[in-house]
């Protein structure tokens, strides 16, 4: 489980060891009282040999260094003299590429296949693979967002083959890689974050994707390659619930009149307030998925809603 997207440049971790209700507590504690573009707060059970079943381990990350005396304050009514336990350090952005790499498996969603350079043996005759090296801009295919959007395309896929696909907040470029890898056709793929730019460029290039790429730098849709009313079959943006809110006239402006607006970036409790929004657009639910608490929504022009799942 893991609350807020991991930041593009962390600087300082937080660590604990304490069990699965404590560790869920914090998260989301943690995860209501720091910026989630700032701060992400991963809870997972240990699973190694001698450790105790039921042990956990909390892992927070900033992108500036936190007061950890205020933080200490902040848990101690939850897990006791525990806060006393709790650890801080400075990582570097090597770091933060070698920790996000371990334990890194393969991740599967229809034939599409995300994987790292080191498990390449894993890639079947008909996947459509993708590599991926844990990077300075987010996504891996592991978080529970891009695992979601990456279903969504899967499920569209089977509707029908679109033509114009765009991808908003690309990160690494996961999303646009795996429009692109299956439809042999350009994705247009974008990002507010120059750095990510850059990493998906250079992904695309690794995966023999690049030709196929038209990636631009600028937010939301304010870029020539992306602003095109009605012009995309499928838009992607698994960005948050702040930023879709406020991105929402431009986004829906963009997808054609028979196009699916796949989004995702949301917890579970932020749903409500977003298909409100894009509900006042002319959008509609059509499909919804959970995954480890992240929700992604599949939206089309008009029609009755669906009841979300």
């Amino acid at each position: 489980m893991l609350e807020g997207l991991p930041p593009h440049r962390p600087t300082h971790v937080l660590r604990l060891i304490t069990d699965e209700p404590s560790a869920r507590a914090m998260t989301e504690l943690l995860g209501e009282m720091f910026d989630p573009m700032e701060t992400a707060v991963a809870a997972f059970e240990v699973e190694e040999t001698g450790v105790e079943t039921g042990t956990w381990r909390l892992e927070a990350y900033f992108s500036e260094e936190p007061d950890a005396e205020m933080i200490r304050d902040l848990i101690r009514p939850l897990v006791g003299d525990q806060a006393d336990a709790v650890s801080f350090d400075t990582i570097d952005q090597q770091d933060w590429v070698r920790a996000s790499l371990e334990g890194l498996k393969p991740v599967r969603a229809g034939r599409f296949l995300v994987h790292g350079s080191h498990d390449r043996e894993h890639v079947r005759p008909n996947d459509l693979a993708i590599e991926i090296e844990a990077a300075l801009a987010f996504g891996t295919g592991h978080h529970g967002t891009t695992l979601g959007c990456l279903r969504a395309l899967v499920a569209e896929l089977k509707r029908r083959r679109p033509a114009r696909v765009l991808d908003v907040g690309t990160g690494t470029g996961i999303l646009g890689f795996a429009a692109a890898r299956a439809l042999h056709t350009p994705v247009v793929a974008g990002d507010l974050d120059p750095e990510a730019v850059l990493t998906a460029r250079e992904n695309a290039r690794l995966n023999g994707l690049g030709p196929l790429m038209r990636l631009y730098q600028g937010p939301g849709v304010r870029h020539a390659l992306a602003n095109r009313p009605r012009g995309f079959d499928v838009v992607f943006a698994n960005i948050l619930a702040r930023p879709l809110k406020r991105l929402a006239p431009t986004l829906t402006a963009v997808v054609a009149d028979d196009g699916v607006l796949i989004l995702s970036g949301l917890i579970e409790r932020d749903v409500p307030g977003v298909l409100s929004t894009y509900r006042h657009r002319g959008f509609h639910l059509a499909r919804s998925g959970l995954i480890e608490g992240w929700a992604t929504l599949v939206l089309r022009r008009g029609g009755a809603a669906a009841r979300p799942r």
